[in-house]
């Protein structure tokens, strides 16, 4: 083989490679913010709290929408105090405002950033896709705890949901 092919080729690997590293670079840095609570990120996890204590924490919660999102979005409760531990059951209500199906996505963070690592989610809406039909109303849970290892300077504790259009949907 000559000095150019394999300079090609090495570069077509180069170029490959970087394209596979920037697809892969969103779900791994997803994943790595579940896993660690970097950022806020809340961990998921799949059983409920088997141990609580007496500290109580206040819990905030905040719904908001990205521009153009046709819903309504809120929180059902402003705040709750939860013993660290404790299973805990939120709720949102969300309504499709327009004559059309809506299919949205919620990111969520929590600050501070340092207590998003003891924040434990067992089931939420942020999950998954959620549709609504024109004009539906709908009631979405978020299940959760708080590990008692949350940082003793910390507590209040902000549970924040954005809900955006499904990326690729036709608008209404």
């Amino acid at each position: 083989m000559t000095s150019k092919r394999i300079t090609v080729l090495l570069l077509l690997a180069l170029v490959t490679g970087m394209a596979g590293l920037a697809g892969a670079a969103v779900p791994l840095y997803r994943m790595f913010c579940e896993a660690t609570g970097y950022g806020g990120t809340p961990r998921r996890v799949e059983t409920t709290s088997t141990t609580s204590t007496e500290r109580l924490v206040t819990v905030r919660f905040d719904a908001s929408l990205a521009k153009g999102m046709p819903w309504q979005f809120r929180a059902g409760q402003r705040e709750m105090k939860v013993h660290l531990g404790e299973d805990a059951l939120a709720w949102f209500t969300a309504t499709n405002v327009s004559d059309k199906p809506v299919t949205g996505t919620a990111t969520f963070n929590v600050t501070p950033d340092k207590a998003g690592r003891s924040v434990n989610k067992v089931e939420c809406f942020c999950f998954t896709e959620q549709r609504l039909e024109a004009g539906q109303t709908v009631q979405m849970p978020v299940s959760f705890h708080i590990d008692p290892g949350l940082a003793p300077d910390v507590n209040t504790v902000t549970l924040a949901y954005t809900f955006f259009r499904t990326p690729g949907e036709a608008r209404p």
